[in-house]
């Protein structure tokens, strides 16, 4: 059975992120300033809200102590932590792992141990910025809503196969 705690940080000033760029993004840390975990044996996730201007720590969920034992039903509660992320950054990841974060819509995103969170977060605000990348760029439009009447749209532009 895994333990889990959750603390999710809550806003009620005006410092709201704009929605429609913001993107969530977990990452796996032991001390909330560095990615110095596994993803399988994370003891926590550090889970940030980022927007091309400003990011915002929103929750912060923590795990019992876990090891790396191929044991695949821990993945379930750490997958389902990462609900409306778009990436999480990890100092490694197993293939299985990799399988089951990219079925729910979550990039894993391997780092050098010990990397600071600050500066993934202005990396991620610069590419944000500048022009996303292939898998951002995937991730920002899987988050739109389908227009179940764009097939009529092209349609009437004269579009056929």
């Amino acid at each position: 059975m895994t333990l889990e705690r959750r603390l999710k940080v809550m806003n009620f000033g005006a410092d709201t992120m704009g929605s429609e760029t913001a993107v969530r993004v977990a990452f796996a840390t032991g001390d909330m300033r560095h990615v110095d975990q596994h993803f399988g044996a994370a003891e926590s996730f550090a889970i940030y809200s980022i927007d091309p201007e400003r990011s915002r720590l929103e929750e912060v969920t923590q795990f019992g102590r876990l090891d790396m034992d191929g044991n695949e039903d821990k993945l379930t509660a750490k997958i389902a932590a990462l609900a409306g992320c778009i990436a999480v950054y990890c100092q490694a990841v197993g293939a299985s792992a990799v399988n089951q974060l990219r079925a729910q819509g979550v990039q894993p995103i391997k780092v050098t141990a010990g990397t600071p969170i600050a500066d993934l977060i202005g990396a991620l605000q610069e590419e944000l910025r500048a022009g996303p990348s292939a898998w951002l760029a995937r991730a920002l439009e899987a988050r739109q809503p389908r227009d179940g009447q764009r097939f009529d749209a092209m349609e009437s532009e004269g579009w056929s196969e």
